[in-house]
């Protein structure tokens, strides 16, 4: 509890938001696993971690890279330029890390949370670690568009200029009611960059996400489309 204070006086989150995020740590804590990797994951991303484990509903944009959830170790690791700040086991421990974090879209208990992902066209055809590294991590996404619970939508290009263009990167979590049936406590915004994440609540902040969230979701194709997409882009044999 005081760790999830301290981190939010960290970061600046809103008193109400701490409050919040305090009661999902108590009622999350027994399925703290990611302690277990220490520095691997760092103060600022655990409480992420935290949030995620806890959510009903994910909706999540990635304009430059694949989300984490849904990343191939091969992709995961190719995100490491050489000079990186992290030595080989390091680099190890982050990524066992991020397919950790997968587990929760085919866990049984608690019930899985739905996630929505958008991503932009330029997301596939950003070449990491080569074409066959690619392959396999643009297959990964086909494959997890089939789980019930997973949506996975493409803006292509011919969308022009988008909401996403301008927010870059987020997530908005929902999350269940909570023990006792008390109400679900308030959506957040996540959005995250090199050094550290912001976490926002606040209603007009709130409003600004979800706006760009529906504009997204009126450009992007259908899942259907976007796994013809994929499909497409996996056989031109180069995704450049």
């Amino acid at each position: 509890m005081l760790d999830v204070k301290a981190m939010c006086e960290l970061y600046g989150v809103s008193t109400e938001l701490t409050e919040a995020m305090k009661g999902l740590a108590a009622e999350t804590k027994s399925k703290g696993w990611w302690h277990a990797y220490g520095a691997a994951v760092p103060n600022w991303f655990e409480l992420y971690v935290g949030l995620e484990s806890a959510a009903a509903h994910l909706r999540e944009y990635g304009d430059n890279l694949i989300p984490g959830l849904l990343q191939t170790r091969a992709y995961a690791l190719g995100l490491y330029q050489p000079g990186s700040r992290l030595n080989a086991e390091e680099r190890e421990r982050a990524v066992e890390v991020r397919l950790q974090r997968q587990s929760l879209l085919t866990r049984r208990l608690p019930q899985a949370p739905r996630l929505d992902t958008v991503l932009s066209e330029a997301v596939l055809r950003r070449t990491v670690r080569g074409p066959g590294v690619m392959t396999g991590q643009l297959t990964r996404l086909v494959e997890v568009s089939e789980l019930p619970n997973v949506s996975l939508r493409v803006v292509p290009f011919a969308a022009g200029p988008h909401p996403g263009s301008v927010a870059d990167s987020f997530v908005i979590l929902d999350f269940p009611a909570s023990k006792g049936g008390r109400s679900p406590e308030p959506s957040v915004v996540y959005s995250e960059s090199l050094t550290g994440a912001l976490y926002l609540d606040k209603p007009d902040e709130l409003r600004a996400y979800e706006n760009a969230w529906t504009g997204l979701d009126a450009l992007a194709l259908s899942e259907a489309e976007s796994r013809d997409m994929i499909k497409r882009v996996i056989g031109e044999g180069r995704h450049d």
